[in-house]
C-alpha cells in the first residue's frame, strides 16, 4: 500500500479500506489540525498503519482549495510532534462523502451540510466531540477483535454502534458538540483547541485500534 498524496495513511481497495474524513469550514485550521493529530496517534498506536487499511483525509465546506496549513495550525501540530508537511486545502465534494467511512466534523453545522449532501451520509457523521461522547458508552469487548479480526473491520462496527446510541446520549449543551473556529486568533487560541482536539481524539483512536496511547 503507498501513502496518498500528502494526505492520507493508506490506500487499498475498498474492502480493504476504511477512511475518515475530518470536515471544518476553510481547511485550513481545525479539519488539518484534527486531520493529522489522529494520524499520528495512529502512527503511535500501529506502529505502522500502512498496512491497516486506515486513510485519514479532511476537507472544508468552504475549503481554501490548493491553499497551505494555517502557520498557528503547523505550529500546534509541532507541539505534539505530528507533520505538517505536503498538506493542502481543499474544497469538500461529493466523492469525499461518497467514499468516506467516518466523518466527523468540527461543528453541528458542518455535520448537517455534510448530512444535506446525501449520500446515506447520516449513519456516519458525527461531530468530533458527539463521536468522543457515543464511543467513551461503547464497551470495547463488543467490537471485533483487531488482532483476529483487524481494524477496518473493528471500525466499521464502532461506527454501527456509535449511530445506534446516537439518540440515547444526548449532548448535555448545544456548545458540548463544537470545536470553535481558530481562524485569525493568537497561538494560545490555537493551542486550546489543539489540546481540545487531542483530548477528543484519544478515546476515538484508542477504540479504532483497540490500544491505548503509549504512556
Amino acid at each position: 500500500m503507498t501513502a496518498l498524496d500528502g494526505r492520507g495513511i493508506a490506500e487499498g481497495s475498498t474492502s480493504d479500506t476504511f477512511r475518515i474524513l475530518h470536515v471544518s469550514t476553510g481547511n485550513v485550521c481545525r479539519s488539518p489540525i484534527t486531520e493529522r493529530l489522529t494520524r499520528h496517534a495512529l502512527s503511535d498506536r500501529l506502529g505502522d498503519p500502512l498496512t491497516r487499511g486506515l486513510v485519514v483525509e479532511s476537507a472544508g465546506t468552504w475549503g481554501h482549495e490548493g491553499a497551505p496549513m494555517e502557520a498557528n495550525a503547523a505550529a500546534v501540530l509541532a507541539d505534539f510532534g505530528a507533520d505538517a508537511a505536503g498538506f493542502t486545502g481543499r474544497e469538500l465534494l461529493d466523492e469525499h462523502v461518497i467514499r468516506a467511512d467516518l466523518v466527523l466534523t468540527a461543528t453541528r453545522d458542518h455535520r448537517a451540510q455534510v448530512i444535506s449532501m446525501g449520500h446515506s451520509a447520516g449513519l456516519r457523521t458525527f461531530t468530533l466531540k458527539e463521536f468522543t461522547r457515543l464511543v467513551r458508552a461503547i464497551d470495547p469487548a463488543t467490537l471485533p477483535d483487531p488482532l483476529q479480526d483487524g481494524v477496518v473491520e473493528r471500525a466499521r462496527a464502532l461506527v454501527r454502534a456509535a449511530a445506534a446510541l446516537r439518540g440515547w446520549l444526548l449532548a448535555p449543551s448545544v456548545e458540548a458538540d463544537e470545536v470553535y473556529d481558530p481562524y485569525g486568533a493568537p497561538i494560545t487560541f490555537f493551542r486550546s483547541i489543539g489540546d481540545e482536539i487531542n483530548t477528543a481524539l484519544d478515546p476515538v483512536v484508542t477504540a479504532l485500534t483497540g490500544t491505548p496511547a503509549r504512556t
